[in-house]
């Protein structure tokens, strides 16, 4: 399979099951209420008025059952997702060193994803417990968000190269959303780090996460299904 057909693919898993399953689990929490003693209330719509943030619908039964695989699957995909841009860009221009550095943050970034799915919902009431779960799901972000970044970059520079594999559109769009998110997460970092502003922080997280997967859904869009006489090797 060529680089860019298995791209295209995993970038496409990577927005969907994400995406479907923390809506699947806010789905079930509020209005199938199959877990009322988390103590939801009313029905609410998080990604404008915060009701409730993504670990606390995802943490309790049977939410987790899905939660859980879904990010594993995600992470999964993540890893070979990094892992094949790498190899593309190499056979594109193997004198480009920085590529090395998008894949370190992105399977890093997997890495913690899956660090966070296997403690989400244990608790033990230590204060430095609590910290560390904050560290994972803050590397989680810092970490796609260079990975991001980076590979953006990347793209960029070599974008007269793969001009003919993918649409200049497409590139644009997604230079604006990781600058977006890049701006949105330094501005609102001192919000998030604070006691307060609980339901802005809580739409913040599903917005956020929701413009973080948009980043997968771009790539599908941003190249050309490879065609029979282009190269096998791309």
């Amino acid at each position: 399979m060529n680089y860019i057909n298995k791209i295209r693919k995993l970038s496409l898993a990577i927005f969907i099951v994400p995406t479907l399953a923390i809506n699947i689990c806010l789905y079930i929490v509020i209005y199938i209420k199959l877990a009322p003693g988390d103590g939801l209330g009313a029905p609410t719509f998080p990604y404008i008025d915060g009701g409730t943030s993504i670990s606390r619908t995802a943490r309790v039964f049977p939410t987790y059952l899905i939660f859980k695989p879904a990010m594993f699957i995600t992470a999964y995909c993540l890893i070979n997702y990094w892992r094949t841009n790498f190899k593309l860009i190499n056979s594109l221009d193997p004198s480009y060193n920085f590529k090395k550095y998008f894949r370190f943050f992105g399977i890093a970034s997997a890495i913690f994803l899956i660090l966070h799915s296997v403690f989400l919902g244990i608790k033990f009431d230590i204060s430095i417990y609590k910290l560390f779960r904050r560290f994972i799901i803050l590397s989680f972000i810092i970490f796609e968000l260079v990975a991001q970044a980076i590979l953006v970059i990347n793209l960029n520079k070599i974008k007269d190269k793969i001009k003919p594999l993918m649409y200049m559109n497409v590139l644009k769009l997604k230079i604006f959303l990781v600058s977006t998110l890049i701006l949105v997460a330094i501005i609102s970092a001192p919000i998030v780090t604070s006691s307060g502003f609980v339901k802005f922080k809580h739409a913040l997280e599903w917005d956020f996460m929701i413009g973080v997967l948009a980043f997968y859904l771009l790539t599908f869009f941003f190249w050309k299904k490879p065609l029979p006489h282009t190269l096998s090797d791309v």
